[in-house]
């Protein structure tokens, strides 16, 4: 019996490897594990449970550290989601209503279908970052939106285990705002941290930490966890700890997977409607694309985050299992729902494969979905002959430069909806556009072009959009900003024009101050 856990962790090692190995999530591996040992009469143990709890509670911490107001304000990402989360709850809660009523098994009330309906919401977080780092697409315009509309639907979940908990907190939670102004503070630690191990123990610390006295107050642990990792958001260190963590939790959450499988086999009948239900994840397209393209997002966009949001999520697991553990659901739905995310995935993999290929196939169709309010944004370029890449401060610096010798022919291209309005409201010309959209630069014509500037905060972006322009055949000027001598040397090489931020902010400092110094030396 000693040895249990460590086989069982074993188990789910080689299985998640086969899974890997033809082209699947581990996490469907680690679900067949649980499964498998299921009918060897193994069952979990308080190891598996600890590293469930854990795992959770990293989850929610992590999202926390992610969260980016400025992108998740964007109605294209919230409204987005909140309609096709809507949409998508009521055809499924109509679905299984029906179900029920045909077939008896499923043992299923209007509580227990709203539940499984909100979980069936969900697109998984593990699917889609798997999938773009794969790509090399994780800095596409699509990967961001698809992703933030993830950190959406996750936001949902949260505030459904909030309410699920039915933990009355003391009169101690109100105290608990007091970590706000503790943020600078717990800053200075995390600049003392460093980026290597020691980041990594402190982002355990803080969220293990963190759900521990939450807890103590009547509020739901993974809630505390989740409130102080928001706090920290926003920092460039915080990118880094949720980086560091992103691995670890996955490693923990293999505890959760393999509980659900070790739990056993749901009946018969609800195995065929979970693989109905799982079939449906690959017409969330069918809803995602018009949401997005409503939203004034391009078409290529629109239909490559749609193709990998096709999939149930891990997250839509946790809501069910904590409502069966709440007595709101069935257990056995547990299982049957690890069914209907295992076989989203099987559909989504070649689906969001093939999202690229149907997008040249039928371009001409599908643009006949852009918004009018894009469409005008594109009309908006006649004229152009300077285009900036990104309008934060160093592109808004650069605009302000060289707008008044060159006036309207300077063009600037940002993404970010709220800030373009804010700069047409202070007089630029600036249009939402996606950079690394080809569709916009069809329209926006290359040959009239003199100079591109790339002003993108990512490194990687910058070199995205740079390899595109050359690919469609632009042979104009390129600049780009770079923050370190290694990404300047790589944008040489490729024939573009770099300006090191930090090393020319040193020469433009000493040209500033020397303003103060006397005329002539003593």
């Amino acid at each position: 019996m000693a040895l249990i856990e460590p086989f069982i962790i074993l188990t789910a090692l080689l299985c998640g490897m086969a899974s890997r190995a033809i082209g699947f999530p581990a996490l469907i591996g680690y679900l067949a594990a649980g499964f498998a040992l299921y009918e060897f009469d193994i069952s979990s143990g308080p190891l598996l449970e600890a590293l469930a709890e854990l795992g959770i509670t990293l989850l929610l911490f992590t999202i926390g550290l992610k969260l980016e107001p400025t992108k998740l304000l964007e109605t294209r990402v919230w409204g987005t989601t909140l309609i096709q989360m809507a949409a998508t709850q009521a055809v499924m809660f109509l679905l299984l209503i029906m179900l029920s009523a045909t077939l008896q098994e499923l043992n299923l009330d209007y509580v227990g279908a709203g539940i499984i309906a909100l979980g069936l919401t969900f697109s998984s977080t593990v699917f889609v970052i798997q999938t773009m780092q794969e790509r090399g697409e994780v800095d596409s315009s699509h990967s961001a939106l698809a992703i933030g509309i993830l950190i959406v639907q996750d936001l949902v979940a949260v505030l459904f285990l909030a309410v699920s908990a039915g933990n009355i907190p003391t009169i101690y939670a109100i105290g608990m705002l007091a970590i706000i102004p503790l943020r600078p503070l717990i800053l200075r630690f995390l600049a003392v941290a460093g980026y290597g191990e020691l980041l990594t123990l402190l982002g355990l610390a803080l969220a293990i930490g963190s759900a521990q006295i939450f807890e103590l107050v009547g509020i739901k642990g993974d809630l505390g966890a989740l409130f102080v990792g928001a706090v920290l958001a926003g920092h460039h260190k915080s990118k880094a700890m949720a980086n560091n963590l992103m691995q670890l939790k996955d490693l923990f959450l293999v505890g959760f997977f393999l509980s659900i499988g070790l739990g056993g086999w749901p009946s018969t009948t609800l195995i065929l409607v979970s693989i109905l239900i799982g079939m449906l994840a690959g017409l969330k397209p069918l809803l995602y694309f018009p949401l997005m393209t409503r939203f004034h997002t391009s078409p290529r966009t629109a239909v490559l985050a749609s193709g990998v949001l096709a999939n149930h999520s891990e997250f839509g697991l946790i809501v069910v299992s904590v409502a069966a553990a709440a007595n709101l659901l069935d257990p056995e739905w547990s299982a049957a729902l690890s069914i209907a995310v295992a076989v989203s995935f099987v559909i989504a993999a070649p689906l969001s494969s093939a999202t690229h290929e149907f997008y040249r196939k039928h371009r001409d169709r599908l643009l006949s979905f852009q918004s009018p309010e894009l469409a005008r944004s594109f009309e908006r370029t006649d004229g152009a002959r300077i285009v900036i890449l990104g309008m934060g401060r160093v592109g808004t610096g650069a605009y302000d430069s060289l707008a008044p010798q060159w006036g309207r022919e300077v063009l600037g291209v940002e993404e970010l909806e709220p800030r373009v309005a804010h700069h047409i409201s202070q007089q630029r010309r600036v249009v939402t556009a996606d950079a690394s959209d080809p569709d916009f630069w069809f329209r926006l014509n290359l040959n009239e072009l003199k100079l591109i500037m790339l002003a993108l905060t990512n490194h990687r972006e910058n070199m995205l959009v740079a390899e595109l322009l050359r690919s469609m055949g632009y042979r104009g000027e390129v600049a780009a900003v770079v923050r370190h001598e290694d990404h300047a040397r790589e944008m040489s090489a490729a024939g573009i024009s770099a300006f090191n931020l930090y090393a020319e902010a040193g020469s433009g400092f000493a040209a500033h101050a020397s303003e103060l110094l006397p005329a002539n030396r003593a």
